[in-house]
């Protein structure tokens, strides 16, 4: 498998509709594999064993929040450089900007479009060395 492909995506969202529909897209549009998590703490939990290339990740989530959770993922062996990207209704300049300074790549804006959603992944993606 190419460095460039991405194929495997860790994707942690609460709400399980919004998980649902995320996951189908990023699937059904974008032929990912990815590993849907309902918590930060069902996230790292599954993590290592599913050996994301990519964690997509809601911010605002009762108990362990995105920031934490991207945290505790970072401390996982084999997860320190995974890229990671923030999903978040709250998409403010200067909160993007602390996302960013978190270690994110990017922030999707919610709601999005789940026909949408794989090709702004992959646009990250593709722009993460740049």
């Amino acid at each position: 498998m190419s460095e460039s492909a991405l194929t495997r995506i860790l994707y942690v969202e609460d709400d399980g509709d919004i998980r649902t529909v995320a996951s189908f897209a990023l699937k059904a549009v974008g032929g990912f594999t990815v590993e849907a998590c309902a918590s930060g703490e069902e996230a790292l939990a599954r993590a290592e064993g599913f050996a994301p290339q990519l964690v997509l990740l809601d911010v605002m989530m009762p108990g362990m929040d995105g920031p934490t959770t991207l945290e505790r993922l970072r401390a996982l062996p084999g997860m320190a450089e995974v890229p990671a990207v923030f999903m978040t209704a709250k998409v403010q300049p200067q909160e993007i900007t602390r996302y960013r300074e978190l270690g994110s790549l990017d922030v999707i804006s919610k709601p999005f479009d789940p026909m949408t959603l794989s090709a702004s992944v992959r646009h990250i993606w593709a722009g993460r060395h740049g």
